[in-house]
């Protein structure tokens, strides 16, 4: 997996290549709360992501709390059908906000 930061102004965006399993989600973990500490608007693009363990899950779950917990925002974008179908099936789609 790799992660690419782009910064616009006062928002960051993540663009994220590759699976995001239990080798890779420590380093996913590790760059939304970096970003959080330079912004409060954080995009991920999930473009290249077609698979999410529960690992990536937790990663994922972490951001969105920590988001609310410093009144910022999380959004994930271009998120891939088999990606939608993990978050619709654990519920993660009412919690997390989707484009």
């Amino acid at each position: 997996m790799t992660i690419t930061r782009v910064e616009t102004g006062d928002a960051i965006t993540l663009h994220v290549d590759g699976r995001v399993d239990t080798n890779t989600s420590p380093e996913l973990q590790k760059a939304i709360l970096e970003a959080f500490q330079n912004t409060k608007k954080l995009t991920l693009d999930l473009e290249k992501v077609v698979y999410v363990s529960s690992a990536g899950l937790r990663a994922l779950l972490l951001g969105q709390k920590t988001a609310s917990s410093k009144g910022a925002t999380m959004e994930l974008l271009h998120v891939a059908p088999t990606v939608k179908s993990v978050l619709d099936c654990v519920g993660f789609s009412k919690i997390l906000t989707l484009r």
